[in-house]
């Protein structure tokens, strides 16, 4: 089964990659290696949540954006190399969390994104991973996920 086929089997939809908000772009291959920029939870053009984890959202809350934030991240990745079946690896994935001072489950937001990841990829989906707590994120949103890939040439 393709890594699209059980996106598709998760009852999701890889979207259409976001309009880079500044000058940057989604992706930058080298070698074989993608980067992809940070992505937000946006779907449809659209932010799902604002606000911070620990004031506006429930920690569950925040690793439902994270995986928004990884489908996203997938989305930009496949737009790069064309295939999802060309990923060898999930090298490293950072997920920034929105945090209110008292936050401190920052982690748990992150397995919102490694876990999908693992589900679409396999072993090829785990990770190394930094799950960081932040003052504030573009837009206000509440997390924001990017990703290191190993993909065949």
């Amino acid at each position: 089964m393709t890594p699209e086929q059980k996106i598709a089997d998760l009852g999701l939809t890889l979207p259409e990659v976001a309009a880079p908000a500044g000058a940057y772009v989604p992706a930058v291959r080298t070698g074989n290696l993608v980067y992809t920029s940070g992505q937000v939870p946006f779907v449809d053009g659209k932010l799902l949540r604002t606000g911070k984890l620990g004031a506006d959202l429930t920690t569950e809350e925040g690793a439902e954006q994270a995986r928004v934030c990884a489908l996203n991240a997938l989305a930009a990745l496949k737009a790069e190399v064309g295939d999802l079946q060309k990923v060898v690896r999930i090298v490293k994935v950072v997920v920034f969390v929105a945090s209110d001072p008292s936050f401190t489950e920052q982690p748990k937001v992150g397995n919102g994104a490694s876990e999908l990841l693992a589900e679409v990829l396999g072993e090829p989906g785990r990770h190394a991973r930094s799950a960081v707590g932040v003052a504030v994120l573009p837009l206000d949103a509440p997390v924001e996920v990017e990703l290191i890939a190993e993909v065949a040439s």
